[in-house]
């Protein structure tokens, strides 16, 4: 009896614990996302603006790969998180943003953080 009483407490405690936890790492991690996408889409806008000056061929190039990674962004899914590619799309966006970073000749080095949150249950 006493163990049956002692697990019913304990996992209805776990529970509760586990779904906070789960909610404040699902948090966290959604905002790493968003934070990176805002930079892949802000710079991206802002060099398609700079480069829509120069109109020689080597430019349109790299306009196009601009236009290509913003229109990647504008169509991830951020409203779903039950979207079953998401993380297939965010590789293609961060291939692509190498990509125009190699065409520019920028180094894309883009790091959200350093920490790491680990679960405690």
């Amino acid at each position: 009896r006493f163990h049956g009483e002692g697990f019913q407490e304990g996992y209805a405690e776990g529970s509760l614990a586990g779904m906070a936890e789960g909610r404040r790492y699902g948090a966290l991690h959604g905002a790493r996302i968003g934070s990176e996408i805002g930079c892949y889409l802000g710079f991206a806008l802002t060099w398609h603006c700079l480069l829509q000056k120069c109109t020689d061929e080597k430019n349109s190039k790299k306009i196009r790969a601009l236009d290509s990674l913003i229109g990647m962004v504008q169509k991830f899914p951020y409203e779903d998180p039950t979207y079953d590619k998401l993380q297939e799309d965010l590789e293609k966006i961060r291939g692509k943003f190498k990509q125009v970073c190699s065409m520019l000749n920028i180094q894309s080095d883009f790091r959200v953080g350093t920490e790491r949150s680990s679960l405690t249950f």
